[in-house]
């Protein structure tokens, strides 16, 4: 029983408390409420305040900004103004200027109006002045004005046939007197101006050798090196009992002066074997290359030619390589520039063009032997591939008189390269022949097909011919020589007998990675 009211009393405690403890909840609930209200509103008056505190601020700026622009702006206006005024003034000083140069040229206007009208007057005086005069010249010679102009018209022309007739008779009895004389005298002057040395080309080389325990080096085993050498050159390497000499035979100049650079840097260098003698060969051509450039220079420094292609350049210095009848063409060449700028000095005509026909007269000579034609024809291809003076081709194209020269300049080339090639000891015929035979050897034996190179050595007396080994078996060579030797046989005359030596050689290369 106890307990029952126990509970009942908690019970109603519970049911009488948590409707107390809710209102009083709800009230500290509408309390906080209130609280966080009023702040709230406070919060939102303050940040009123800050807004227009910061835009007052801002609006106080953009007027101080405002204002000093407005006094730049001022400011530039006024100085626009002052340059404005003084524009002004000046426009207005030269406008009273030109107003004072206008009432001049008013005045003088009127000054040479009345002048002009007086000088009319005058030629009206003289007018009839002239008339009265020739009415009584016309009376006192019984003529009319026309019949007296004809009369002494025809009076002076046979004066004048008379007196021109008598005078180019004259002339041409004085320039019969004095051309030879001239013509002597101005070709003498020339060639005593440019005089020149001829040294006659040889067809061998001498190389200096150390010691004579360099011969054999320079052979090596079973002779390998000096036949690389004689292989990749094309000369032939003549090792004899001249005491530390070498001589390089071959009628080629271009081949020989690569042989014996390739030779003096192997000796330097002390390493001799094939493949040493290969890089040395393409270093001595690269050098001849080089020295072919500058050697075109310093004869178009030395003629004073500008303007010239630098292609043309080069086949200039190539010239140096080259003979003519055992005469050097590039020293040839420059010779024949030189004497025809001063004929054509001496007559009064165009150096230039003279001094540079004269040098480029005998440019196909760089390429006759890699092209057909003659050195004419194909000096003037080139001569029009580049684009060359019309005159100065017609020049070259004259000089052995294949066609009709175009100006004087074009015949002083002619005379010039006479000069030269007539010259004592100039030319040699023999050499010329020798040569032209050691280079239709070659020829006969490129034209073969599976050729890759042919050399003539032994002074013509051997032809060695390097075949492509993919393109000829060890079988087809014998019948190549065999072949080459009959078309040599039917095609050439040349005293005894020539060797035909064919060499195939087959390569291979491959690198270690």
């Amino acid at each position: 029983m106890t307990i029952v009211i126990v509970i009942a009393s908690v019970l109603i405690s519970l049911a009488i408390g948590i409707p107390i403890g809710m209102a009083y909840r709800k009230k500290v609930a509408e309390s906080k409420i209130q609280g966080a209200e009023s702040e709230a509103k406070r919060l939102v008056d303050l940040a009123k305040i800050e807004a227009e505190n910061l835009k007052k601020e801002e609006i106080f700026k953009a007027k101080e900004e405002i204002m000093a622009s407005r006094k730049e702006l001022d400011q530039e206006i006024k100085e626009r103004r002052g340059e404005i005024q003084k524009q002004e003034a000046r426009l207005i000083q030269k406008e009273e200027n030109l107003e004072k140069r206008s009432d001049n040229f008013e005045k003088r206007e009127q000054e040479l109006e009345r002048e002009l009208q007086d000088i009319e007057k005058q030629k009206e005086e003289l007018e009839k002045l002239h008339d009265q005069e020739m009415v009584e010249l016309q009376r006192i010679a019984s003529l009319s004005k026309e019949e007296a102009k004809q009369r002494l018209l025809s009076e002076m022309e046979k004066e004048l046939v008379a007196e021109k007739a008598a005078l180019i008779r004259e002339q041409d009895q004085k320039a019969k007197e004095t051309i030879t004389k001239d013509a002597k005298e101005m070709l003498s002057y020339a060639i005593q101006k440019c005089a020149a040395d001829h040294s006659q080309e040889t067809t061998v080389s001498i190389v200096a050798l150390p010691n004579d325990e360099m011969k054999g080096r320079i052979i090596g085993r079973e002779g390998r090196n000096i036949k690389a050498l004689e292989t990749l050159t094309g000369i032939d390497l003549i090792i004899d009992d001249t005491p530390e000499a070498v001589v390089l035979s071959g009628f080629d100049p271009l081949r020989r002066e690569v042989a014996k650079i390739a030779l003096e840097k192997l000796i330097d260098d002390g390493r001799i074997h094939p493949a040493k003698i290969e890089e040395m060969v393409e270093k001595a051509k690269e050098e001849v290359e080089n020295t072919i450039k500058e050697e075109g220079e310093r004869a178009v420094l030395e003629t004073g030619v500008i303007g010239l292609h630098p292609d043309i350049v080069k086949l200039i210095g190539k010239l140096k390589y080259r003979t003519s009848y055992g005469q050097n063409v590039l020293n040839h060449s420059i010779e024949v520039s030189n004497l025809a700028r001063i004929m054509a000095d001496e007559l009064g005509l165009d150096t230039k063009l003279a001094r540079r026909a004269g040098l480029l007269h005998d440019i196909g000579k760089a390429l006759d032997h890699d092209m057909e034609g003659t050195h004419v024809e194909i000096g003037v291809e080139v001569l029009k591939k580049y684009k060359e003076n019309p005159l100065v081709i017609n020049a070259v194209e004259a000089h052995h008189g294949d066609v009709e020269p175009q100006t004087l300049e074009a015949v002083l080339v002619q005379a010039a390269d006479a000069i030269s090639a007539s010259r004592p000891g100039a030319r040699r015929e023999t050499l010329e022949a020798y040569i032209k035979r050691l280079q239709n050897l070659e020829e006969i034996a490129d034209s073969f097909d599976g050729v890759e190179k042919s050399f003539a050595i032994q002074a013509g007396r051997e032809i060695r011919i390097v075949v492509k080994p993919e393109k000829i078996s060890d079988d087809q060579m014998t019948i190549l020589a065999r072949d080459v030797a009959k078309r040599i046989e039917a095609e050439m005359d040349y005293p005894g007998q020539i060797k035909v030596n064919v060499i195939r050689e087959t390569r291979i290369v491959d690198y270690a990675k």
